[in-house]
């Protein structure tokens, strides 16, 4: 049977009021329009506690006791993987039957609730000690200083795939705490791979990688397109140039190349996308592409070639002004992921390395 309207408040107290004045229950239910064992319902619920206010409903009680509560928050606590069936196996053999739904209605009222754990690099004491140095020894550099970076790395794009997600149990905020999250190696994989730079004047070059590269290939690619795109971007005299500690990147004969270029490379923290804006490009880069659909590898080189010329320099400019915030992030979280990872993580209906 469905449940009936609830009387409003004025309607119980003119109920009463009747009744004082000596209406009968039949009289008072004809004027007002309502059922006789209705009125008397509002009568003797007057009599008994002198209002016709709702009271206070005890409800079913709670299937977990407060120290089964306890426990199972102290178990998702310590490792927020744990699945809704081992606490409700938990809970048996402590003599509680419960559901799945129960224990997610319980977490959720400490404040937890279950969600996809965050993707995020391996870091070990000595990446995220080094991401500290970093941090601070560059915090105070005036923003002149990364305006005179040029900002480089690689990616690969897929054209179609699935996201793989893993589900863990926080707390809001807490989703790069390195409980929280899912180590992943960087390039897990896509059919075009491209190299391209940036300067907050602008976007530089961005080729397609078509071999496997290796040190060869890359200081090829350097030496046809890391020039040429500091003077399309008009760099300043001493302009920096900025990679990630990838082995092609760092191996011996790379360095000596550079050294012999006299190009001036900053010194970079290992496993910190984080740290390189060029990942908020690559994201605005992947998003514009998602857009139009490519439908093969071709389409999809065009397509990157069309909307990475298309990114208004302004972005690039915004992106360094604010990377003191970055450093700021890092020291704030303790050499940790940062925010700035977690706003490059986009799921459509693409997947992108």
């Amino acid at each position: 049977m469905a449940k009936t309207k609830e009387l409003s408040k004025d309607t119980r107290n003119k109920i009463v009021d009747l009744h004082q004045v000596g209406k009968t229950e039949s009289a008072i239910g004809k004027q007002l329009g309502l059922k006789k064992s209705t009125v008397g319902a509002i009568i003797r619920k007057w009599k008994t506690y002198k209002t016709t206010d709702n009271l206070p409903r005890s409800g079913a009680p709670r299937k977990i006791s407060p120290r089964g509560v306890k426990m199972i928050t102290r178990t998702v606590s310590k490792n927020p993987r744990t699945t809704r069936g081992d606490l409700v196996n938990d809970l048996q053999r402590a003599g509680t039957k419960v559901t799945k739904p129960t224990i997610s209605n319980t977490l959720r009222r400490q404040g937890l609730k279950s969600c996809s754990a965050r993707r995020v690099p391996l870091l070990k004491p000595v990446h995220v000690q080094a991401r500290l140095k970093f941090a601070r020894e560059h915090l105070d550099d005036p923003d002149e200083d990364w305006e005179n970076v040029i900002w480089s790395d690689e990616t690969k794009i897929e054209l179609f795939g699935k996201n793989s997600t893993r589900r863990v149990w926080r707390t809001k905020n807490a989703e790069l705490h390195p409980k929280n999250t899912i180590p992943t190696v960087k390039h897990g994989g896509g059919n075009i791979m491209l190299w391209g730079c940036f300067s907050a004047k602008g976007p530089g070059r961005l080729i397609r990688v078509k071999e496997r590269m290796n040190g060869a290939m890359y200081r090829e690619i350097l030496s046809e397109n890391l020039l040429p795109s500091a003077r399309a971007l008009k760099m300043k005299r001493g302009w920096v140039f900025q990679h990630d500690n990838d082995p092609k990147h760092t191996a011996r004969a790379t360095k000596e190349w550079l050294r012999k270029k006299h190009f001036k490379v900053l010194e970079w923290p290992s496993q910190s996308p984080d740290l390189n804006p060029i990942e908020n490009l690559w994201r605005e880069l992947k998003v514009r592409v998602a857009q139009r659909q490519p439908q093969n590898i071709t389409a999809l080189e065009e397509i990157c070639m069309e909307e990475w010329a298309k990114i208004p320099a302004t972005v690039c400019k915004n992106l360094v002004k604010t990377y003191r915030k970055r450093l700021t992030s890092v020291i704030a979280n303790k050499g940790y992921i940062t925010k700035y990872l977690d706003k490059l993580l986009l799921l459509t209906k693409y997947l992108f390395s």
